[in-house]
């Protein structure tokens, strides 16, 4: 019976555990985006124009009317994805979402919501 060199065996795990403590932490350091995102509802012809770290859990708060008190919660019918942008940093997304929200921002917005694109709605 031959006998098992721990010291080899242990030296080995952590050799190769570093390697995927170093890539995680390369990972850790890449910074999640900031998505500026357009939601429409069909229904009632509304848009809303928010962002956040997680667009996928954003849109399904949206749509189960998980914050009661929420514009996009006043209105019945399904939010639907039509525009999004992402960026680096929080403070580039607040200026984007800033100039969405202007009358200039909302006409630029037309173009990605059928409705709007023959004038049938207005895009307040």
């Amino acid at each position: 019976m031959s006998k098992v060199n721990f010291k080899a065996i242990i030296k080995m795990f952590f050799e190769h555990s570093g390697v995927a403590l170093r890539q995680l932490a390369e990972v850790a350091r890449i910074p999640k985006m900031i998505v500026v995102y357009v939601i429409y509802n069909k229904e009632k012809k509304k848009i809303y124009i928010g962002q956040t770290k997680d667009l996928q859990k954003r849109l399904k708060l949206h749509n189960e009317k998980i914050f009661e008190k929420s514009y996009t919660a006043r209105f019945y019918g399904r939010w639907e994805l039509v525009y999004k942008e992402e960026y680096q940093n929080r403070r580039q997304a607040l200026i984007r979402e800033k100039q969405l929200k202007s009358y200039r921002g909302r006409i630029f917005l037309r173009q990605f919501i059928p409705a709007w694109r023959n004038g049938s709605a207005d895009p307040c």
